[in-house]
């Protein structure tokens, strides 16, 4: 669906790209990376709205620097920033966005209706956008790159400004592009956790060069290591602290600092993880927690979190993706951006 070669961009203070390689298939791809790291960058080159200081990419087979035109027939895009007319309905733009793509009037007129009931503005499709919630807004951005049929869409960005069940039915709602209608998905975001939720395949980049692309169940796979959640009692206020104490004394291997869990699962602070030898060790996990009458919460094998392609030496590499905060460097690319 996308492939890039060697591919950068260079503003007068600041690089956005550096030599990015990519082949992304079909399906539905995450592009996750801090706030500047170039992401809005590539999705414009691939657009064939920017050209590439050096490189080279294709969509869909074509060439991004002499086909753009073409490109944009057969590719749906949702911008990251707010950019809807707010004196017209939902309808009226989407239908003039449809004919723009070259949908005669009556297929512009069905093709509207049926994909603003795909994203769930149907009874409000006569309204004003202005009358609008940053959610609905949202979903109307998506109905306009879904409405021509493209073969792959581009959404920059699609969950921002939404709450937290805003963000899951916008992320219900990309996953069914691809499931229900077979349109593949290149989707960005400095949100790490909602890109292991819906996507096949991830691809990390940090300060335009590629850190990590491989599929989601790679970057997630199962770890040796036992996460074990307790209970406190009245003999023992600190459950934690006294299971630890036990599965030492009987020669269970902890992994990190006190084998506590930092981040990852609710209740971080509060796991214990437990170096996983094989099938005994969950019977002595059992067998200890029984024995000093402390109820068990979880007793679960780890997964790999995309958090941890970030980090370097047990730090964290970019704060900005698993914070949603933007780093300095993210500040200096933004502002090579506008430039």
């Amino acid at each position: 669906m996308i492939a890039t070669e060697s591919l950068s961009k260079r503003f007068p203070r600041v690089t956005a790209l550096d030599r990015l390689s990519l082949d992304i298939g079909p399906g539905v791809t995450g592009l996750v990376g801090s706030n500047g790291a170039g992401k809005s960058t590539l999705i414009k080159i691939l657009l064939g709205l920017s050209p590439a200081t050096e490189g080279r990419a294709a969509v869909l087979g074509l060439d991004v620097a002499t086909s753009g035109a073409a490109i944009r027939e057969r590719v749906g895009y949702m911008p990251e920033h707010d950019c809807l007319p707010p004196d017209v309905s939902a309808t009226e733009f989407v239908v003039h966005m449809a004919r723009m793509s070259g949908l005669p009037p009556t297929a512009a007129r069905e093709r509207t209706a049926d994909t603003l009931r795909h994203v769930g503005l149907y009874e409000e499709r006569y309204r004003p956008i202005g009358g609008y919630s940053t959610g609905m807004k949202q979903r109307v951005k998506l109905a306009q790159a879904l409405v021509h049929d493209p073969q792959l869409v581009l959404l920059d960005e699609p969950t921002n400004g939404l709450d937290p069940v805003g963000r899951d039915e916008m992320l219900g709602l990309i996953r069914r592009v691809h499931t229900d209608f077979g349109i593949s998905v290149l989707v960005t975001s400095h949100l790490l956790g909602e890109l292991e939720r819906t996507c096949d395949h991830v691809v990390v980049i940090d300060g335009g060069t590629l850190l990590r692309s491989s599929s989601t169940s790679d970057f997630t796979q199962t770890t040796a290591t036992l996460a074990v959640e307790v209970t406190d009692s009245d003999t023992h206020p600190d459950g934690t602290d006294a299971l630890r104490q036990v599965l030492t004394r009987v020669g269970v291997k902890f992994i990190g600092q006190d084998g506590l869990d930092a981040q990852g699962l609710p209740g971080a602070g509060h796991i214990l993880l437990v170096e996983a030898t094989g099938d005994e060790t969950y019977d002595i996990v059992r067998d200890s927690v029984a024995g000093l009458g402390l109820g068990l919460v979880r007793m679960e094998q780890r997964r790999h979190h995309i958090a941890e392609v970030f980090r370097t030496d047990g730090a964290p590499a970019s704060a900005a993706v698993a914070q949603n905060a933007p780093a300095s460097a993210g500040r200096r690319t933004a502002e090579g951006e506008r430039s």
